[in-house]
């Protein structure tokens, strides 16, 4: 599947709410993923993890461990995600937002926690696919909300299940740097693999140049294209962020999220940067098309030129007139050696002419 079939496939996914719908409504999202809640909670007396809960043990944990991590797959189950929300006071707009698919990248501060939207990238693909993810932290408390199961929070994981790392000496919002820092960084090698296709496309384009060439250069620029969106207001929403003086956001905190800005700093660089490439490679290609096209036509100029002179010798001695009427009609057609002279005169005429080519430089590749 092409990206081009990609794209159209993910458009078609989009459920916008009927008209006239009140804002704040929860809507969920027929997906194939059912909703599954996964849980890791963390503190000084070491960690547990949990998978799909009773709604009251999230209290419970919360009373006994330092950070809760809670992680939501799959948009189904609208009531399951209404009591979670309920548990920590989460506002119905963030809800609907989480729930409402293809939002733009944003940061909101709602008080007493932070609501974050931005998009991720299918870790099981080297095309880029995206996925919208949610991301709420308060005070000891992280969730997640994702379309499909498969993140790139498996490091994450392990590090809070090895102890002894700088999750534990940290709150919740230090979690939520690691997690956005995580889906920004997935990025990366979707684009050192566009810069690879990018490479052996150029070298395809001075070579060969195929046919489905343009289809290529398209598919590469609307890939950057969907990137870009994804990663250009986030850049954006993280700059308000690290300068505001939330108290949800420690001091020491905020460098991480500085470090996350410039990590979709270095990304715009690179999107950029092959943007610019993508369309000098069209140029390139139209030149080169162009190139072969005009070599094509000097080719066939050259050869019907060659055969021109031919052709009037050949018409002139193909008249036929009689020479007995008169000693001026074709007086050769008479000669011994007429044929042979008539060949003789026409090779002669295309040696002539292709050294007075080769000396103007026409012959040339």
């Amino acid at each position: 599947m092409n990206l081009t079939s990609a794209i159209r496939r993910l458009r078609s996914k989009r459920q916008r709410p009927p008209r006239g719908t009140p804002a704040g409504t929860i809507r969920g999202v027929q997906t194939p993923t059912p909703t599954t809640v996964e849980i890791l909670a963390y503190g000084p007396s070491g960690h547990v993890e949990l998978r799909d809960p009773d709604e009251s043990k999230i209290l419970e944990l919360m009373s006994q461990y330092k950070v809760v991590w809670i992680n939501i797959i799959g948009l189904t189950d609208v009531e399951r995600l209404k009591r979670i929300g309920k548990i920590f006071n989460l506002h119905a707009l963030a809800l609907e937002d989480a729930t409402n698919l293809y939002q733009r990248p944003k940061i909101e501060d709602y008080t007493h926690y932070y609501y974050i939207a931005t998009r991720m990238a299918d870790t099981q693909r080297k095309e880029t696919e995206l996925e919208q993810f949610s991301l709420f932290f308060g005070a000891g408390f992280v969730i997640g909300i994702q379309e499909h199961k498969g993140d790139c929070f498996d490091p994450i994981r392990a590090r809070v299940r090895g102890g002894k790392t700088s999750l534990y000496e940290h709150g919740a919002d230090y979690l939520a740097s690691a997690i956005l820092d995580a889906v920004i960084d997935d990025f990366f090698p979707h684009i050192e693999y566009i810069a690879d296709r990018l490479e052996t496309l150029e070298t395809d384009i001075m070579t060969r140049g195929q046919k489905d060439t343009v289809q290529k250069i398209y598919a590469m620029r609307q890939e950057l294209l969907l990137i870009r969106r994804a990663i250009w207001p986030l850049r954006d929403a993280l700059a308000i962020m690290y300068r505001d003086q939330s108290t949800l956001v420690e001091a020491n905190t905020r460098f991480y999220f500085r470090d996350c800005y410039d990590h979709t700093v270095q990304i715009i660089d690179a999107l950029e940067s092959y943007r610019d490439l993508v369309s000098s490679m069209m140029e390139i290609y139209l030149s080169s098309v162009s190139y072969r096209l005009n070599d094509i036509m000097r080719t066939l100029t050259v050869i019907s030129t060659l055969f021109m002179p031919l052709n009037l010798i050949a018409g002139i001695y193909g008249m036929n007139f009689h020479t007995e009427k008169s000693p001026w009609n074709m007086p050769e057609l008479a000669w011994y050696y007429g044929y042979p002279f008539a060949l003789g005169l026409m090779g002669l005429i295309v040696v002539v002419l292709l050294v007075l080519f080769r000396w103007r430089g026409w012959l040339k590749s």
